[in-house]
């Protein structure tokens, strides 16, 4: 059975260059790049808070890098905002404080903000996207804009405008497995551990952490990754875990979440168990925002391969470079990490660069790809997934975005070398 909802006549609002969709660190620095560089820019986010997965999904740290001028400027300026800290730039990430790191960059570029706004459609002329269209509270809105960038991670605009992609891993289009973030609070720093990877073992006096886990974790849980906080006492948690997601089906999310947060109590009562410096634990916060590592591979101009990271190719073409991370691939099926992955012995050091056909969709004009959606193939996609090289790539697009309008030039005939000279 179907619904026929009746035709409607919908406000168009038509005042942008650039219309952003996602505030996460890939829309949030496209958003800041292409509003320095002259543009009106509008950034949508349908949640009530900008930074999605860094803030909103409770990251820990900054994992990974990247040789990113307004990455480094985000790490500087929230050092700056920390009382504990000296003013010494670091990776871990205070939730509250980046969102108003976040809010003040973008208050100061010029960036126009809509929150609890979710976009729900696009708008196609042949094969160009010209605009979306949003709901929210005030209903249903719609945008124009030259060029729009897609920073939402799932690439929700991008699949609404017909561009082409696949899910997954190439063999079986299996997804890696959702996590809800969380902390903990009343740890012993003295005394405490923090496994910061899977391959990390941690001898205790009732064994092996990781090992125990596995065996007293309801599954799929059965990992520890524990990591500091910027605040005495307090711990973020990677370790719920929920497998056989697909991050584009509602009831997928829905399931993910409850099967995490079932999972928050007794991973404490593990750690209280058998984490030395834990035994005071308690939750204090978890993220409103399930974490969801991969879902749609968009095909671009260009393509990042697993070979190209692990050669750290220096592309002429190049729009992101010092890229730098593991393939953080987490187990498919399971706890840990995936037989594909590795993370700890990661031998290759040398920062790779990303060209810019990947941030190029194949067949739809006046659209460009931001963040995890990039154009790469799922071992690829384990490492530049990294929030780092995703503030890179929106920085590249923001940049790119300028020119085009600037130039009046469609976006595949920017010339890399032209962003190359704003943001390296």
């Amino acid at each position: 059975m179907t619904y026929r909802e009746k035709e409607k006549q919908i406000p168009l609002n038509d005042r942008y260059d650039v219309i952003v969709v996602g505030s996460g660190p890939s829309g949030m620095s496209a958003s800041v790049t292409a509003a320095r560089n002259g543009m009106k820019v509008l950034l949508i986010e349908w949640q009530g808070s900008v930074g999605g997965i860094s803030t909103t999904g409770l990251m820990s740290h900054f994992t990974g890098t990247c040789d990113s001028k307004l990455y480094r400027e985000i790490l500087q300026y929230s050092a700056d905002k920390n009382p504990y800290n000296t003013g010494e730039c670091t990776i871990a990430i205070d939730p509250e404080l980046l969102k108003i790191t976040y809010c003040e960059m973008l208050r100061a570029a010029g960036v126009d903000l809509l929150l609890y706004t979710f976009c729900c459609g696009a708008i196609t002329d042949n094969n160009r996207l010209t605009g979306i269209i949003t709901e929210g509270k005030s209903g249903r809105m719609a945008y124009t804009a030259q060029i729009i960038i897609d920073c939402t991670g799932d690439g929700d605009v991008a699949a609404k405008a017909g561009a082409e992609y696949f899910k997954g891993r190439e063999s079986d289009g299996k997804m890696q497995p959702a996590t809800l973030m969380f902390k903990v609070g009343g740890v012993d720093y003295s005394r405490a551990v923090f496994p910061g990877s899977f391959e990390t073992e941690v001898q205790t006096e009732k064994g092996e952490l990781q090992a125990l886990a596995r065996k007293k974790l309801p599954s799929p849980a059965g990992h520890v990754l524990l990591y500091k906080s910027s605040l005495p006492g307090i711990v973020t948690c990677n370790m719920t875990n929920c497998t056989d997601i697909d991050g584009t089906i509602t009831e997928d999310l829905t399931r993910a979440e409850l099967t995490c947060r079932s999972q928050m109590e007794p991973i404490v009562s593990f750690l209280r168990e058998y984490a030395p410096g834990y035994e005071n634990c308690y939750i204090i916060s978890a993220a409103s925002l399930i974490g969801i590592r991969e879902t749609r591979h968009f095909k671009g101009v260009s393509q990042l391969t697993e070979t190209d990271i692990l050669e750290a190719r220096q592309f002429d073409d190049a729009v992101v470079k010092g890229a730098h991370f593991n393939f953080d691939v987490h187990n498919i099926t399971g706890a840990g990490l995936d037989k594909t992955g590795v993370q700890k012995e990661f031998s290759q050091e040398n920062g790779y660069t990303i060209p810019y056909g990947c941030l190029v969709p194949e067949k739809v004009d006046g659209l460009l790809l931001s963040g995890r959606n990039i154009s790469g193939t799922h071992m690829a996609h384990s490492n530049f997934r990294a929030m780092p090289i995703c503030v890179g790539i929106g920085e590249a697009c923001g940049a790119a975005a300028a020119l085009s309008v600037k130039q009046r030039k469609n976006l595949r005939d920017i010339d890399a070398e032209s962003i190359q000279k704003l943001i390296f």
